[in-house]
């Protein structure tokens, strides 16, 4: 830390200052009352006093409340205050109490944002917990039985309970592999692989595969016009054919029966074009659409997890996107429906 005495010098005139025409004053009635001075003398005398105080108040001001202040720095700063450790250590009382205010108020912030980190952290572990406890419960039940039951003598029984312990063991496997994707895309050790491909396709691709779950619920797939010439982006068509599938596949769980899911792309600069995915269905509250894209978070948690999945499908949409550099963006009206938007770089 650096030394600044320059705030005291006006302090320690204006103190000389007061002192010296007290003692003019107190030398001048002395001169006129009581016995006579020489005038040499009472030239010399205020100036003199002025010197000496006011080198004396500095010299008091820089030794002792400077030595107090320094303290109060270097016991603030083992707090790794950023505003205070490479600050000029002032005597200037007004500079002095700004930077305590403004370290105070970034303390307070940081330790809301602190309790807030502590509540989604408890919260994130809770889902944890939750969403491995219900797939092991499942498979440990099953298991039990094969082997406490009897089961495991009955053929048709021990086939049907095996395939249905394998299945829970399928989505324990899916769950850890999803947090170690999440994982990889936060500490950048996730490479894409860019190519150049038709996003139309890809669309219509994801459409076949997810055909039958939404003929189970009457939505019908569509785009909101025909395109009759291809599309190109430049991303990862792996990692982009997986966002199309969680979003998609969200708008089918999550909709309303004989509904529409409806994808459009278009082109919003000369280089970039935009994919919506809207859908007619339940909608999402408002004050949940800013928690979406978190880890496990689920809008109806009962409905949700009867419908199955991991929780983590729209936070590893975000991050896949966040990855190519590009926007995801979400548009949600309480029971008449939501709009998820992406951008990708167009390519020629």
């Amino acid at each position: 830390m650096g030394l600044n005495f320059k705030k005291s010098y006006k302090f320690a005139f204006k103190s000389a200052v007061y002192i010296t025409f007290f003692v003019t004053g107190f030398l001048s009635l002395y001169h006129f009352f009581i016995t006579s001075l020489p005038f040499l003398f009472l030239y010399i005398a205020p100036l003199s006093v002025l010197l000496f105080t006011f080198f004396l108040l500095q010299y008091r001001v820089e030794v002792f409340i400077y030595k107090r202040i320094k303290k109060l720095y270097d016991e603030v700063s083992l707090l790794e205050a950023t505003s205070l450790t490479n600050k000029t250590v002032t005597t200037d009382i007004t500079s002095l109490t700004n930077d305590i205010r403004n370290f105070a108020k970034e303390k307070k912030i940081e330790i809301e944002s602190l309790n807030i980190r502590e509540e989604y952290r408890r919260e994130f572990l809770g889902n944890v917990s939750h969403e491995l406890k219900t797939p092991l419960f499942t498979v440990q039940g099953y298991l039990d039985t094969l082997i406490e039951g009897g089961a495991i003598k009955d053929k048709e029984l021990r086939k049907k309970y095996i395939e249905r312990a394998s299945k829970g063991v399928e989505r324990l496997i899916n769950i850890v592999q999803n947090l170690d994707m999440i994982t990889k895309f936060e500490s950048n050790d996730l490479n894409l692989e860019l190519t150049k491909f038709d996003i139309i396709a890809e669309i219509q691709n994801v459409f076949d595969l997810l055909e039958m779950k939404a003929d189970k619920k009457n939505i019908m797939l569509m785009f909101d016009e025909k395109y009759t010439s291809p599309i190109y982006v430049y991303a990862d068509k792996e990692k982009i054919q997986q966002v199309l599938t969680n979003l998609i596949m969200n708008s089918i769980k999550y909709g309303k029966d004989k509904g529409t899911t409806e994808v459009c792309v278009e082109t919003i600069a000369k280089n970039k074009i935009l994919v919506r995915i809207q859908d007619n269905g339940e909608g999402i509250d408002k004050q949940n659409v800013s928690r979406i894209f978190e880890r496990f978070f689920r809008v109806d948690k009962s409905g949700a997890r009867s419908e199955g999945g991991s929780g983590l499908g729209l936070a590893i949409v975000k991050h896949i996107i966040e990855a190519h550099q590009e926007k995801i963006f979400v548009q949600s009206t309480l029971t008449k429906g939501s709009e998820f938007s992406f951008t990708l770089p167009k390519s020629k």
